[in-house]
C-alpha cells in the first residue's frame, strides 16, 4: 500500500474529540481508503485479574448491540472492511481499514462504533474465549521461549503490573466473570482514555467527523491513572528451569527504559552495534563467529509507559550454555566500558537512517508510528527529527546512557533447557 508519503515524514495533525479522545491524523489521498486505529490505555497493566483486559478486547467483536459475532463479521465483509482487535501490556487496540466511498465507509464505521461502545460480553462468547485462552496457556508450557519470557518478567518486575503476561494465568482466567469484563470496559473504554489515529484519503473535516462518530457514544470518563514506577533491581537472579530439549534458551536482562526517555536515541543506536543488527553485531561476532556457540544472538530495549525491559539472549546446546552465558555477559560489560568503535557507530547510523524511509512506505506503517506517538505523547515532529537525532549520537553519549540504564551486577538470568549429555 504505497503512497506519496514514503520519502518524507508525514505532517501529523492533532486535536481532541468532544469527549476528550486525542486524535492524530495524516492525510494520504493517493488511494481511496482509510486506516483507523483506536488505542485505549486498557491493557494488561490495568488488570485486576490477569487476563481481563485481553478478554475484554477480544470479545468486543463477539457481540455488540443486537448483533452477534456472525452478523458483525458479515457486516464488515459486506463492505470489504477489515476489522481487528489486540491487547498487550500497555495498549488495547481496535483497528479498521475501509474504502472511502460513503456507501462502504459509513456502514463500516457504524458497525465499528457499535462494537466499541456496545459490546454484550455474552456468556457463550465469554466461555468460548476462556477455552481458547486456556488452550493457548497450555501450549505455552511446551514452548521454552514462552517459559523463559514468563519467568523473566516475573523475576524482573516482582509486584509491578508488568510482571504478569497479558494472557493471564490458568487460575486467573478461570476466575474471570462477565461482570469483570463489563467493569473493565466501563472504566477504561472512555473518551479521555482513548487515542485515535487516522491515515487515509479523507480530509480534515471528514477525519474529525469520523473520530466523533466512532468514539462519540463513549462517555468522557477519566484517563487511567499513572502506573506505578518500576523499582531498580537490587541483586542478580539466576533461574534455571528444566525442559526436555537438547538446546538451552538463555535470556538475560532487567527493566531499563520508558518510552520518551531522553536517552532513547543513544541506547537505540548503541544497541544496534551491541546486538540489534543481526549477524554483524558485537554479540554475534563473539558468540557465533569466534566461538560457534549459537547461530544467532540478540539484544534489544522494549520501551514502555514505565521502564520496559532490556533483553539479550540466544539458544545453544545444553553443554555450551554456561560458556555462552559468560560470553554474553562479558560482551555487554565490555561494550558498556568501551562503547562502539567510530567505524561501528558510523555504520550503525547509516544502516538506521538509510532504512528509515521503509518505516513510512505504507499507510499501515504510518498509522503504526503515529499511534505510538499519540499513545506515548511523543513530540509531533518525532518522525521529522528521527534521522537528525540518530546522526547526533556520540560514543560518549552511548556509554553514559548505558551506564545510567543498565547494571550488569543486577541482571535477571533465565536458563530453560535440559542436562548436558554425560552430565
Amino acid at each position: 500500500m504505497g503512497g506519496g508519503l514514503a520519502q518524507a515524514a508525514p505532517e501529523i495533525q492533532h486535536w481532541r474529540t468532544d469527549n476528550g479522545a486525542r486524535v492524530y491524523y495524516v492525510p494520504a489521498p493517493e488511494l481511496p481508503m482509510v486506516d483507523v486505529r483506536v488505542i485505549f490505555d486498557a491493557a494488561g497493566a490495568r488488570d485486576k485479574i490477569p487476563g481481563t483486559a485481553l478478554m475484554t478486547n477480544a470479545l468486543l467483536a463477539e457481540g455488540a448491540g443486537d448483533m452477534d459475532a456472525d452478523e458483525i463479521a458479515d457486516a464488515f465483509a459486506a463492505v470489504g472492511a477489515q476489522f481487528s482487535t489486540s491487547s498487550h501490556q500497555d495498549m488495547s487496540v481496535v483497528s479498521l481499514r475501509s474504502l472511502t466511498r460513503p456507501e462502504l465507509l459509513d456502514p463500516a464505521v457504524a458497525t465499528a462504533t457499535r462494537v466499541i461502545s456496545q459490546p454484550t460480553f455474552s456468556k457463550q462468547a465469554l466461555e468460548r474465549e476462556r477455552k481458547r485462552l486456556l488452550i493457548a496457556l497450555q501450549a505455552e508450557k511446551q514452548s521454552p521461549g514462552a517459559i523463559a519470557s514468563d519467568a523473566f518478567f516475573a523475576a524482573a518486575y516482582g509486584d509491578h503490573p508488568y510482571a504478569t503476561d497479558a494472557n493471564g494465568t490458568e487460575d486467573s482466567v478461570k476466575q474471570i466473570k462477565r461482570k469483570h469484563l463489563v467493569e473493565h470496559h466501563r472504566r477504561y473504554y472512555v473518551g479521555n482514555n482513548a487515542i485515535i489515529a487516522i491515515v487515509g484519503a479523507v480530509d480534515r473535516e471528514q477525519a474529525a467527523q469520523l473520530a466523533e462518530t466512532l468514539l462519540g457514544r463513549l462517555p468522557a470518563g477519566e484517563a487511567a491513572p499513572p502506573l506505578p514506577k518500576v523499582e531498580p533491581l537490587k541483586q542478580a537472579q539466576l533461574i534455571k528451569k528444566d525442559f526436555p530439549s537438547s538446546q538451552t534458551h538463555l535470556l538475560v536482562g532487567q527493566p531499563a527504559l520508558r518510552r520518551g526517555d531522553d536517552d532513547y536515541f543513544p541506547l537505540y543506536v548503541g544497541n544496534h552495534v551491541l546486538g540489534g543488527s543481526g549477524l554483524v553485531s558485537q554479540l554475534s561476532e563473539e558468540i557465533r563467529d569466534k566461538r560457534g556457540l549459537a547461530y544467532s544472538s540478540y539484544s534489544y530495549f522494549s520501551p514502555m509507559t514505565r521502564r520496559g525491559p532490556f533483553r539479550m539472549g540466544l539458544q545453544t546446546r545444553n553443554d555450551q550454555a554456561e560458556e555462552a552465558l559468560d560470553i554474553l555477559k562479558q560482551t555487554l560489560v565490555k561494550f558498556m566500558q568501551n562503547g562502539p568503535s567510530g567505524d561501528e557507530l558510523e555504520a550503525a547510523k547509516k544502516n538506521i537512517t538509510g532504512g528509515f524511509a521503509l518505516n513510512l512506505d505504507s499507510n499501515s506503517k504510518i498509522i503504526e508510528n503515529i499511534a505510538m506517538i499519540g499513545f506515548y505523547e511523543l513530540p509531533l515532529d518525532y518522525l521529522d527529527s528521527f534521522t537528525d537525532n540518530v546522526d547526533a549520537v556520540t560514543i560518549e553519549q552511548i556509554k553514559q546512557a548505558f551506564a545510567r540504564h543498565l547494571d550488569p551486577d543486577t541482571m535477571v538470568t533465565i536458563m530453560v533447557g535440559g542436562e548436558a549429555e554425560g552430565s
